[in-house]
């Protein structure tokens, strides 16, 4: 048996939503305030016997139109959903009998929650709101429901088909085991010493775990030799305490005499009643006395409150999963025993170390931790990039419009998302998270796409100050997807598919002009160059048949460099051809890039040309000589020649790691001697700012 689904109306983030789930893990991701915790306190409702089933005015979704709210009295409903599942055992269809809605062998039953205003008092309500003016705003209502009518609420927790209208019993609610561990914790004051529930009942349960483990596999005649031999351990401790008892009281035997002997001249001692010390020590007794302490390999031991947060939490939820294996045993507990215990945290990232995060995700992706499902809600891209995309639930919500995404059914089960998944690493699970994602193929873009953004917003600024095109701002991640590997990912966000992330996403990808060779394979070439030989070569490009095809989408663009363009580095330098701050000591042929920026506006392309290094003749420079001989077949105006000469000269020159790094140093440092005579001004290239624009629209 499992949770396979969750239905919500009305509750907080929520106006009506359904969340379909898996039977092990489920990993809920999702930007800031997109509703996952929302998520995890509707389940905690309708599972968690600890839960408070009565909620306050704000656990109401306040976008109920203000014509509903006119016609009756708001309700909040939240039904939850089970299936057998591949783990079914007999107790689970015991359990949830009375909550049937599907009889087949593939049962399926339900348990309704429902917060309501009852019947007799709706009159009430619809004559309250006939008071108010036609003019009365929704938050108006809000006040008046929760002054007059929210105490007289009511709550029930149907079994089955919610028209029925049939409550659960107590007794089934009992056999769920909900174990929410909130991300707002104070897990040492739950479990450092034997005091506490939750080691004490541990505590309870674990002594003489090597006569009680599996006790319930045994035949009756050896489950019998067991208890036998727990009783005579409890008789050797019982004997054992009233020898150290008896030592206790001979210690105290005179100073009782004096103890007792102030109580007896205040009159205590009066119709032949007088004051004596005695006692017991019971195995619980004792186990008031264990404390949680660790213990190095050196021998020191020191004590829980010493370790660091992310370390207690993790003992922590051991602790939890102990308590359920406790709660669960049928031989231990009897008739209370729990029978389908969850575990539900939130961002068990905090405080943990990504190694620990991925080992936590391991631990609790597998079958054996005593969870028969688990829900997980998290802002960490390390446990992301841990887990299968089958188990990622994806909350997004865009002017207060909720949306929950399957990643994994986006993709579909096919060659994408076998390499979605295997390259979903730490950086590229941001696009779980982000609100909106720009998607580059490889490291310069990834390095300087911020950059170039801070230099749009100060352009954007001057003509409109309240507008930001800042990608911190606005929310937006740079994905690096290390080539032209964009389609793969866009399933997971193409709104075409129900189950995709409907957030704006944009990819900058290079033109890459090519043309085919007499082989049938095609070569990269220079912009200059296609259109001057037809009738040896077809041409073509990388972009333009993308930028067609997603014109018209309704969350995705393509953008990139114009026909006179060929790659990122290129058109930097084609937007700054003057511009010596592109010039990083990572750049080879440094000086002869600076004499052609120097000589741009001064010398005729004839002389231009000349600047370049040709080599000699034994050795010429190949590269160099293309771009002479294909520049002196285009027909293009002397300035785009002299810039296209210089732009190719400065990608053959670039090694594009190294330096995108420091030329996004040196740029950042520039921005920084704004409204100053350093300050040097740096053109953005039209198409990325295009990309800005669509995702910031």
């Amino acid at each position: 048996m499992y949770i396979s689904s969750i239905d919500i109306s009305n509750y907080r983030s929520f106006r009506s939503q359904n969340v379909q789930f898996k039977n092990d893990i489920n990993v809920i991701v999702g930007h800031n305030n997109a509703g996952k915790t929302n998520l995890l306190r509707a389940l905690a409702v309708v599972l968690d016997n600890s839960s408070s089933k009565s909620l306050s005015i704000d656990d109401f979704n306040k976008n109920i139109p203000l014509d509903e709210l006119k016609i009756a009295a708001p309700k909040v409903s939240i039904a939850v959903t089970f299936k057998k599942g591949s783990d079914h055992t007999p107790d689970d269809l015991a359990t949830i009998a009375s909550c049937l809605t599907k009889l087949e062998e593939d049962y399926e039953a339900k348990l309704t929650y429902e917060l309501f205003l009852p019947e007799k008092e709706q009159t009430n309500y619809l004559q309250e709101l006939d008071k108010v003016k036609d003019t009365t705003s929704k938050e108006d209502i809000w006040k008046i429901i929760e002054s007059k009518f929210l105490r007289k609420y009511k709550y029930k927790i149907w079994a089955g088909k919610v028209e029925n209208k049939d409550p659960v019993s107590s007794e089934t609610i009992s056999k769920f085991d909900f174990q929410f561990l909130d991300a707002i914790r104070d897990v040492e004051r739950d479990m450092l010493s034997g005091k506490n529930n939750l080691l004490k009942d541990v505590f309870q349960f674990f002594i003489d775990y090597d006569l009680k483990k599996n006790i319930n596999t045994l035949e009756p005649d050896e489950i019998e030799k067991k208890v036998q031999e727990i009783r005579t351990r409890e008789g050797l401790f019982k004997a054992s305490s009233e020898n150290v008892l008896a030592q206790l009281h001979e210690r105290m035997s005179e100073g009782k005499g004096e103890i007792l002997g102030y109580a007896n001249k205040t009159g205590a001692d009066f119709n032949d009643s007088y004051p004596d010390f005695d006692g017991s020590v019971s195995e619980k007794d004792m186990l008031f006395a264990l404390q949680l302490i660790i213990k190095k390999k050196t021998g020191i031991t020191l004590p829980a409150t010493h370790n660091g947060l992310g370390y207690n939490n993790l003992i922590y939820m051991s602790l939890l999963l102990a308590k359920m294996q406790v709660n669960s045993d049928g031989s231990y507990m009897g008739s209370n025993a729990k029978i389908f215990p969850m575990l539900a945290i939130e961002e068990p990232e905090s405080h943990l170390h990504p190694s620990m995060q991925h080992k936590l995700l391991k631990f609790l992706s597998d079958n054996n931790n005593k969870a028969r499902q688990v829900f997980i809600t998290t802002h960490s891209t390390h446990i992301t990039s841990s887990c299968k995309l089958d188990n990622i639930i994806n909350l997004y919500s865009d002017d207060e419009e909720y949306t929950v995404s399957y990643p994994s059914k986006a993709l579909g089960n096919n060659d994408s998302k076998r390499y979605v998944q295997r390259f979903l690493d730490a950086t590229k699970s941001d696009m779980l998270f982000a609100q909106k994602v720009i998607f580059v193929e490889g490291i310069a873009e990834q390095l300087l796409i911020s950059t170039f953004a801070k230099y749009y917003d100060n352009e954007v600024k001057k003509t409109q100050p309240d507008l930001s095109k800042c990608l911190e701002d606005n929310h937006i991640s740079v994905i690096n997807v290390g080539g032209r590997y964009f389609e793969h990912f866009l399933k997971i966000f193409d709104t075409n598919d129900e189950n995709a992330i409907p957030k704006k996403v944009v990819c900058l990808t290079d033109r890459d002009p090519v043309r085919k060779v007499e082989s049938g394979n095609y070569e990269k070439c220079y912009p200059f160059e296609l259109g001057t030989d037809n009738e040896t070569y077809d041409y073509s490009n990388n972009s333009s048949q993308l930028i067609d095809k997603y014109k018209s989408h309704k969350n995705i663009r393509y953008f990139s460099q114009g026909e006179k363009s060929k790659t990122f580095e290129y058109e930097i330098v084609l937007e700054n051809p003057k511009l010596k701050l592109l010039l990083t000591d990572s750049i080879s042929n440094k000086k002869e890039l600076e004499k052609l920026m120097d000589s741009i506006d001064e010398l005729p392309v004839e002389e231009f040309i000349e600047l370049l290094n040709k080599g000699t003749e034994k050795k010429p420079h190949a590269e160099n000589n293309r771009i002479i001989e294909s520049i002196q077949h285009c027909s293009w105006d002397e300035d785009s020649k002299k810039k296209a000469i210089l732009a190719s000269r400065y990608l053959n020159s670039v090694g594009k790691g190294e330096n995108a790094l420091l030329l996004s140093d040196v740029l950042e440092r520039n921005l920084e001697k704004i409204g100053t005579d350093e300050y040097q001004e740096f053109v953005v290239p039209q198409y990325i700012k295009d990309g800005i624009d669509f995702l910031c629209a």
